[in-house]
């Protein structure tokens, strides 16, 4: 199955003087197959070592030799590795901190050599950095779940896909074109973006083999917690995990997972869910300028789970529970629609860029108003509000881009697109002139461009 970091990765093959990567995602979001796809695209021979599986592995890197390391893994393997042919995959490298010193010498002495490493729970390791990280020497990719794009491709709709990725703003898009998109929509909120997932949806285009599929990946990530979270918040963990689903667009309390532990606990509890990137914060921000995360309040944020499949799996839903509605309204106030959104926006920028997503809110009585989320474009700060149907209430948008003398604003919700410049009289008596961009779910990949 096509992932867009293969474009990247394509490029870096073909640098003479590479960076060994490291990919980060969480587990199973495909990290080990975009490495086995690459060494077929670029005609590589692929030397793979698993330090989770073997780890005595990890003694092979003791050396800061890295010719001493290619004769110790030949003989391992009994393969050759040449430079410029070979692509070396070290996977599940958070388990041999050794490997990932020796990622230094080998940028510094061998560079023609492809390295590529990963690792699911990678940043428990970088976290804690009893080791000499070799700054500089290395590069990081991010991957997350497969996005719909990627999905419309490995359904085998070459043709949308490239009707969406060439699409400009003031182009009209037919009513049936719209609504077999919207449809495609609707069965990724509920297959998600797990590759595995996908593939089973794809084998016998049933959502049965999916939810199976689906349910044994929450438990694998359950199983995990053994191997980074606390022994005595094993079911703080739990619980912050169960919950996170339901709570999705709302600001997170910690009284709300249990009112029986010290807030400390709970926080120290959701980070570890955070690094293993089953979870992400969004942060709330001021929003004055750029960069965002320069006016981040750490009180104050929201939680995304890993995937939209994974919360409709957590939550008990089906499609046949979606088919029934007129619009995406997914229950629970539309938390499905701003799951789907802000996993989108998370790696809307280049692979190699650490992901990161905010909110804007505003608590005064009588006045209150929150944005679902906060881009920026170069130095343009765009305000994002998610509507689970075709309609909805836009008051946040409107004070802030008042408040803050903003003067354009993105809407996704179930509609076509369409751009309008339009002026909105405000409870107090003032007004606001501003340009909404509304866009349907469909086009989240399409933002950076179309804005």
């Amino acid at each position: 199955m096509y992932r867009q970091q293969l474009d990247y990765l394509s490029q870096w093959v073909k640098v003479k003087h590479r960076k060994p990567i490291i990919i980060r995602g969480a587990r199973q979001v495909g990290k080990s197959t975009l490495v086995r796809l690459l060494s077929q695209q670029c005609f590589l021979d692929l030397i793979e070592l698993n330090f989770e599986r073997n780890p005595e592995l990890a003694t092979l890197f003791k050396s800061h030799d890295p010719q001493k390391i290619l004769q110790l893994i030949s003989l391992q393997t009994g393969k050759t590795l040449q430079p410029g042919r070979t692509l070396l995959f070290l996977d599940e490298i958070q388990e041999a901190t050794e490997a990932i010193v020796a990622l230094r010498y080998f940028y510094e002495e061998l560079p023609e050599l492809h390295i590529l490493a990963a690792g699911s729970l990678l940043e428990f390791t970088l976290s804690k950095a009893a080791f000499s990280i070799p700054v500089g020497r290395i590069e990081y990719l991010h991957i997350g779940p497969m996005t719909l794009i990627e999905f419309m491709l490995a359904l085998g709709e070459s043709a949308l896909s490239e009707f969406l990725q060439n699409y400009q703003i003031h182009q009209e898009i037919p009513k049936p074109i719209h609504d077999k998109l919207m449809d495609i929509t609707k069965i990724y909120f509920i297959i998600g973006g797990m590759p595995e997932s996908i593939q089973a949806y794809l084998e016998d285009n049933t959502f049965q083999t999916s939810e199976k599929v689906k349910q044994s990946i929450l438990s694998t990530y359950r199983d995990d917690f053994g191997k980074y979270a606390l022994t005595t918040l094993h079911e703080l963990t739990r619980k912050i995990f169960t919950k996170i689903p339901l709570m999705i667009g709302d600001k997170f309390k910690y009284s709300q997972i249990s009112r029986e532990s010290k807030s400390i606990q709970v926080a120290t509890a959701l980070n570890q869910l955070c690094l293993a990137r089953v979870a992400w914060k969004v942060h709330h921000t001021s929003a004055n300028g750029v960069p965002l995360g320069a006016e981040q309040n750490d009180r104050f944020f929201k939680v995304l789970f890993l995937d939209v499949g994974l919360v409709s799996t957590s939550l008990g839903l089906s499609y046949l529970n979606l088919v029934d509605v007129d619009e995406l309204i997914f229950i629970n106030k539309g938390n499905m629609a701003e799951q789907f959104i802000g996993q989108h926006l998370l790696y809307l920028n280049p692979s190699y860029e650490e992901p990161h997503l905010y909110y804007w809110v505003r608590e005064k009585k009588s006045a209150a108003a929150e944005i679902d989320y906060m881009i920026s474009f170069g130095q343009q700060i765009i305000p994002i509000e998610v509507k689970a149907g075709k309609t909805g209430q836009m008051k946040s948008l409107h004070i802030f881009l008042k408040e803050k003398q903003r003067y354009l604003g993105v809407r996704f919700n179930s509609e076509p697109p369409s751009l309008i410049d339009t002026t909105i009289n405000l409870s107090d008596g003032s007004e606001v002139a501003f340009r909404l961009l509304s866009l349907p779910f469909y086009l989240v990949e399409r933002l950076n461009q179309l804005i």
